[in-house]
């Protein structure tokens, strides 16, 4: 137990266990197949207790936020920096990236290749998927709005649909933080024990994350051709690159604000970028996330425990600098040429379908990517052809930079708050040294002569204690003499 945990906070050892998964998935597919097992039992853990986990932190971070100051203006700010956060990224992506052009100095043998993808994805027929139940059809209008806010709180939360359930959250949390303190005291405890448990679950969990690492990067290895990896290298390192240029500009951002050292700050971070950019999930660092930002780097705790699991759903900034770069990958494989307001169109495409796609999982992320490629009128069989075989090596820096994101905002919404940091724990507190005494000579003979001192004092009250003890018999024998005379003769 005590070996993993180690292993599952070392980012050399998670490098490790994702280049010995490569190695694994090349050669040995069969053993990286059982570890992919066990890491899809690992989300399914994790996906298990944080919804839940959403659910109550939301509860308590609304409940205290309404109690600092200026609540609704905090509120109103934390969404709009978050619009401004996604829309940031995509415009940067989109800076950089039409500068740079990934996909546009592709060699024959490699644009050959992803032609024959995109060509087979076109010539596999049509495919029917019904989006609703053939009994009832809901109108254009009514899917998102069933979506963002649905009838049957329950419903969502049996299937999983986690904007449904962050919606229903932050409704019922505005009426539990609307409540006198006096008629939720009961509820409080409730929920707090529920926090505590939910928390724990997740962070024992988190210490399979070098088998994660590892059966991840086994299965991405087994299942897609080299040669598409090295076609797609080129959009691949674009956006490695910018995950990491815009994730250091949001650590810069959490250091200014936080007035901590860097190294502290990279340190307290550690564990939940580990977690994100290794686990595939974006709740699975929720707990470690609101541990750093609060009791270690000590921004307002309510502001985030209901910023990072908003976040975690809403704010999709990585997504947004993924649809950008998609976009302008695949214009470039076509050889368009891009416009003033196709490069408009891209950005606010990105934006929305970023927006669109919060809730939904890795694989239905990629399709969002149509909204963007349908403004240029790209065909969309691309997008599923070429970025469905390398979703899984983009999720885990596509979540990073949504946490770094998560936390620069609530670095920036935290000022002026009371700085909440734990106190220095007991560990890194100096061992108690054992009391010594040093005797010098003269306290020696100091000792010495009060101890001679000491001893003749003692032999002379000894000395008259005894001469006291013997006059007494005397003294009593003459006064009995003298009171009765005809005895003594």
């Amino acid at each position: 137990m005590g070996f993993l945990t180690r292993m599952s906070h070392s980012l050399f050892a998670l490098l490790l266990c994702m280049a010995a998964g490569a190695v694994a998935g090349v050669y040995a597919p069969a053993v990286g197949d059982v570890a992919y097992v066990a890491a899809q039992v690992y989300l399914s853990i994790v996906s298990m207790a944080a919804i839940p986990l959403l659910v109550v932190a939301t509860f308590f971070g609304l409940r205290q936020t309404m109690g600092l100051p200026f609540p609704a203006r905090r509120i109103a700010m934390i969404a709009g920096l978050a619009l401004l956060l996604v829309a940031g990224c995509a415009a940067t992506g989109l800076a950089l990236g039409w500068m740079n052009a990934p996909g546009a100095h592709l060699d024959a043998e490699s644009r050959e290749h992803l032609g024959e993808l995109v060509q087979r994805a076109g010539d596999g027929g049509d495919i029917e998927m019904r989006l609703y139940d053939s009994g009832t059809q809901a109108t254009p209008v009514e899917r998102p709005r069933a979506t963002f806010l649905p009838d049957n709180f329950f419903r969502v939360l049996v299937e999983g649909r986690s904007l449904g359930i962050l919606s229903c959250a932050l409704l019922f949390g505005l009426a539990f933080a609307a409540l006198a303190r006096s008629q939720h005291n009961a509820l409080n405890h409730m929920f707090e024990g529920i926090y505590r448990t939910l928390e724990l679950i997740i962070a024992r969990a988190n210490i399979l994350l070098p088998v994660v690492a590892f059966g991840m990067s086994a299965h991405v290895l087994s299942q897609t051709d080299a040669i598409t990896i090295r076609a797609m290298s080129g959009f691949l390192l674009h956006f490695v690159v910018l995950v990491a240029l815009l994730g250091t500009a949001a650590i810069a951002v959490i250091h200014r604000r936080g007035n901590q050292p860097l190294a502290e700050v990279l340190q307290h971070l550690k564990a939940p970028m580990l977690v994100s950019l290794v686990s595939s999930s974006t709740t699975a660092s929720i707990p470690h996330t609101i541990e750093a930002m609060s009791a270690r780097l000590g921004f307002s705790r309510g502001i985030v425990e209901l910023v990072v699991p908003t976040a975690s759903v809403f704010l999709r900034a990585g997504s947004a600098l993924y649809y950008v770069l998609l976009a302008l990958f695949v214009a470039n494989l076509y050889d368009r040429t891009l416009s003033a307001a196709d490069i408009g169109m891209i950005g606010t495409g990105a934006t929305i379908a970023a927006f669109a796609s919060a809730g939904n999982s890795s694989l239905t992320n990629v399709g969002y990517a149509g909204i963007v490629l349908s403004l240029l009128q790209l065909p969309i069989e691309a997008a599923l052809a070429l970025f469905l075989a390398i979703d899984l090596i983009c999720e885990g820096p596509r979540n990073l930079l949504t946490l770094l994101c998560s936390c620069a905002l609530i670095a920036i919404v935290s000022a002026g708050l009371p700085s909440e940091r734990m106190a220095a724990p007991a560990t890194d507190v100096a061992p108690v040294q054992p009391l010594r005494f040093v005797l010098t000579r003269g306290n020696v003979a100091l000792l010495a002569g009060c101890s001679v001192l000491a001893s003749l004092l003692i032999l002379l009250m000894g000395i008259a204690v005894g001469a006291r003890q013997a006059v007494q018999p005397s003294a009593a024998y003459a006064t009995s003499a003298a009171a009765n005379p005809g005895i003594s003769r």
